[in-house]
This record gives C-alpha cells, sequence and structure tokens, in this order.
C-alpha cells in the first residue's frame, strides 16, 4: 500500500472514530432544542423549528405548567446547580490534597512495604461499586451522613483516589532527587522544597488526577440518588433522574446538555495538560 493510501485510510479512521465520539453529543443537543411536537413528528437527525424553551422552562420555578397537552415539571434546577459545583469542587480539593501527599510517601520516601501499598490501590480500584452500596450506606448512616452532601465528598474522594495516588506515585517514584537537595543546600526547608519546586513541576501530573476526578464525580447518578433524598440537596444527575416523570423528556435532556458544558470546557481546556500528565507518569513507571 502506498504511503498516500496509507494516509487516506488513516484520516478516514479518524473521521469515523470522531463522528462515533461525537454522535451523542449532536443527537442530545438536537433533541434539547426540539418542541414536543417536533420530538414526536420530526426528524430525530435534525431540528427544524430551534427552540431554547427547554432550557429557559429549567430556570422557570413555581408549580408544573401545562404547555398543550403535554406537563412540563418545574425543577430546582439552579440549586441543583449550586449543589453539583459543591460537591465537585469539595471532592477535586479532597482527592488532590490526600494523594498528592500520599503518593509523595509512597513514591518519594518509600516506607516499608510501599510496592505493595501502590499495587493494593490499584486493585482496589477496579472492585466494582454496586457491590458496596449496602455496606457504604451502613457506614454513612453511622458517621450521621445520610442526606448529606459530605457523604458524597468523602465516597467520590475514596472512589478517585486509588488511580490518583498510582500515577502520582509513579511520578514522585522517578522525578531527579538532586532537584530537591540543591533547594535544601540553598537553605529552603523539605516542606518549602515541596511546595515550590516539586509541587510546581506535578502541574501536568495533577492535572490528569483532577480530570480524573472530575469524570468520577460527574458520571455518577446511583450514588448520588441513593445517598440525597431531599430533591433541595440533589445534584443535577440525581435530580433529573428522579424528578416527577411527565409526559415528554426534552427539559430532563436540556439539563444533561447544560450541566455538561463546564466539564467540557474544562476537559477541552486541560486537554494537553492531561495527556502531558498521563504519559509523564507512565514513562516514569507507574
Amino acid at each position: 500500500m502506498s504511503p498516500r493510501r496509507r494516509r487516506l485510510g488513516h484520516a478516514a479512521l479518524l473521521v469515523l472514530v470522531a463522528v462515533y465520539s461525537l454522535f451523542p453529543i449532536y443527537f442530545i443537543t438536537i433533541q434539547s432544542l426540539k418542541t414536543p411536537q417536533e420530538d414526536v413528528f420530526g426528524n430525530p437527525l435534525y431540528v427544524a423549528d430551534p427552540t431554547f424553551e427547554n432550557y429557559t422552562e429549567l430556570f422557570a420555578g413555581g408549580e408544573a405548567k401545562v404547555r398543550g397537552y403535554v406537563i412540563v415539571p418545574r425543577v430546582p434546577f439552579l440549586l441543583w446547580l449550586v449543589n453539583s459545583a459543591l460537591v465537585l469542587l469539595a471532592s477535586l480539593a479532597l482527592t488532590l490534597v490526600t494523594g498528592v501527599l500520599a503518593a509523595y510517601a509512597l513514591g518519594r520516601l518509600r516506607p516499608p512495604g510501599w510496592r505493595a501499598w501502590r499495587r493494593i490501590l490499584f486493585a482496589s480500584y477496579v472492585i466494582p461499586h454496586t457491590i458496596l452500596f449496602i455496606p457504604l450506606y451502613q457506614v454513612i448512616v453511622r458517621l450521621g451522613l445520610d442526606d448529606n452532601h459530605a457523604a458524597l465528598v468523602l465516597i467520590y474522594s475514596t472512589m478517585a483516589l486509588p488511580f490518583c495516588v498510582w500515577i502520582l506515585s509513579a511520578y514522585y517514584r522517578h522525578l531527579p532527587r538532586e532537584i530537591e537537595e540543591s533547594a535544601l543546600v540553598e537553605g529552603a526547608t523539605p516542606a518549602t522544597a515541596f511546595l515550590r519546586i516539586v509541587l510546581p513541576m506535578s502541574r501536568n501530573v495533577l492535572i490528569a488526577a483532577g480530570l480524573f476526578t472530575v469524570g468520577t464525580v460527574g458520571s455518577d447518578f446511583m450514588l448520588a440518588s441513593i445517598f440525597l433524598l431531599d430533591p433541595d440537596k440533589q445534584t443535577v444527575a440525581a435530580g433529573l433522574g428522579v424528578m416527577d416523570v411527565s409526559l415528554e423528556e426534552l427539559v430532563a435532556v436540556a439539563g444533561v446538555n447544560l450541566a455538561a458544558i463546564p466539564v467540557v470546557i474544562a476537559c477541552a481546556a486541560f486537554a494537553r495538560g492531561y495527556v502531558r500528565g498521563l504519559t509523564a507518569a507512565m514513562l516514569e513507571g507507574a
């Protein structure tokens, strides 16, 4: 096969993968811009008469509204957004702070059994979360955190920590010690050397760990719907998933699409750092 045909084949394959990956986003966006009539009688692949009414309904408040023959649910979407942001930021901060400290201890200080601890941490990541519902619920109730955002913060952090500690410890393990030693010679304390030299050098790996945590929190529905029963405390995923059933789903689709926009923007903005962080951790012997 000639080089030109090989390049064309690779380009066609990339286009196919891109279309396959982007089609769900395109489809859900098209659905969110439709009226109930066009949703039923129109073409599923495009919208002839786009409207933002489904998005405005999310922030309308008040009681349920009748639109034609359809009952449009009214939901506290803005409150759900605030709850989601609080849970996400708290989980991200707790995961990164705890993960950096644990990873530095395992990868840099290397206490007895540090190799086994790294393997156990990574192995715990593959345990299915569905089999942990009952013991998790019992622990949360014993701690008095049922129907509390702190419960989700703790659970999400424990879900994301194994992978984050694994990649960070792999990076710290092979980071040249001369970097810190030169700072210590200049009079810096170990804490200062870590905060001013090692931590800034870990920026890309921290971005990779942070985006992984964002994906863990943003993709969850089951845990949020189980541990948050009060409608005013629910996140966007849980709230839209268990809201009152109506004859249309377009408002829920619009809510999912709107909530995904900040996550997509963040992932797009830090995509290069994410790839560099994963590459750095893998090359350093993860």
